[in-house]
């Protein structure tokens, strides 16, 4: 069985602002940068004995959660203890070094995690036997330095910016590099920043929420601006298939789930210097019992875009359906090439059909978009859990023609 081989590198340098520092051959070109002789980057492949990681977004506020790594580490010569003055990383051992996490699978290196390290924890287990000590590093990804970098005045934040300049004015703001960015243009016009005090990662927030688009940091550690043309329309690519009855990759779990957690029958959307715009079906009302939805002081620039933002989500929430809540790979499946590079290269947004056989022959099937990765790897075990969810706007299909991609119409009902 060949597995996937894993790298675990801690940059104990300052570095240069908040790129990932490389090491020639194990690091990422236009985005990593270029370490020097006083860099001091370490690969702790060989001590680690755990790494979890999860990235993703939540169901409930539509929007993507900081990313966190669990790295564990074995400490046979107190490497990692900070008072050690003769140990290799003595005075180096601070929070907010660089971490990051790859997998190299048939010559291919996937990028798993990249972060910021916020604290070290020892531990001597006495169960096993041994004098080592277990270092646990926890770690955020970019979403974190966001949130703690505080901003006001926006250089150049006018009125008529499109939704992904104003995205890169706001990472301008904090400094971070161009080369650590994706950022689609957008389709919805801002009003000016309102130069109030705030984080910069609830003026990012507010920003992709007026669009309806996404904002995420990737495995890279790469800011993601992701319009609503994409948000919606990538659910129509072409999907991964999983199945358990040979029609697609194998998969070790499949959990459904039919609930209404995601149904939201009443929106009411306000914009910065606007009046409420609501929008209302009442037929979900009727089924369902009122499940209301409310977002205030967005900034696109009209109350029309405002109401076709709330009419929108209604119209994309107002039913449910069962849904696959989560997907299970298992790495160590005999003969899994397929399954081990779909859990590693799938990320967010990307389409995937999953088939469950049900007693009697009869058998559940959906097509959803990745919205959350978490890996747990020790040196015997390796499982990918993908969570799923419905698109976070539906696309309407009508006589061929895609709605609700190019502007906010929807369906009438």
């Amino acid at each position: 069985m060949t597995l996937p081989v894993i790298t675990a590198l801690i940059n104990f340098s300052t570095g240069p602002a908040f790129a990932q520092t490389m090491i020639l051959d194990t690091g990422i070109l236009d985005t990593n940068v270029l370490g020097d002789s006083t860099a001091v980057i370490v690969d702790v492949s060989d001590q680690v004995n755990r790494i979890e990681t999860n990235r993703g977004r939540t169901a409930l506020s539509d929007q993507f959660q900081t990313g966190a790594l669990t790295l564990r580490i074995v400490d046979q010569n107190g490497d990692f203890n900070p008072q050690n003055v003769t140990g290799p990383y003595y005075n180096l051992l601070t929070p907010m070094k660089k971490v990051q996490i790859s997998a190299t699978y048939s010559s291919v290196t996937y990028p798993i995690f990249q972060g910021f390290i916020t604290s070290y924890v020892t531990t001597y287990p006495g169960e096993s036997g041994e004098d080592v000590a277990i270092t646990t590093i926890q770690a955020v990804d970019a979403f974190r330095l966001a949130q703690v970098a505080q901003i006001s005045t926006v250089t150049g934040a006018t009125a008529g910016d499109l939704a992904g300049t104003r995205i890169n004015q706001l990472l301008d703001a904090i400094a971070w590099p161009n080369s650590m960015r994706d950022v689609d243009a957008g389709l919805t016009t801002m009003q000016a920043d309102p130069g109030t005090n705030r984080t910069a990662l609830q003026a990012l927030t507010t920003v992709a929420t007026s669009e309806y688009g996404a904002l995420y940091v990737d495995a890279t550690g790469s800011f993601v601006f992701q319009d609503r043309d994409v948000t919606a329309g990538s659910i129509a690519g072409t999907p991964t298939i999983f199945a358990d009855n040979g029609t697609g990759i194998d998969y070790f779990d499949a959990s459904w789930i039919l609930n209404d957690v995601l149904i939201f029958n009443k929106a009411t959307i306000t914009r910065v210097g606007g009046t409420a715009q609501v929008a209302s079906n009442q037929d979900s009302i009727d089924k369902y019992f009122l499940h209301s939805y409310f977002l205030d002081n967005l900034l696109m620039q009209t109350d029309a875009v405002a109401l076709d933002y709330a009419q929108a989500y209604c119209a994309s929430r107002a039913e449910t359906s069962i849904r696959v809540d989560s997907i299970v790979l298992d790495l160590y499946t005999d003969n899994y090439n397929s399954g081990i590079i779909a859990a590693l290269d799938l990320d967010f947004f990307d389409p995937i059909q999953v088939i469950t056989t049900q007693p009697g022959g009869s058998t559940l099937e959906k097509t959803l978009q990745i919205f959350g990765v978490r890996m747990n790897i020790s040196p015997n075990s390796w499982k990918t859990t993908f969570t799923t969810l419905e698109p976070v706007i539906d696309a309407f299909i009508l006589n061929d023609t895609i709605y609700g991609t190019l502007d906010y119409n929807v369906l009438s009902y």
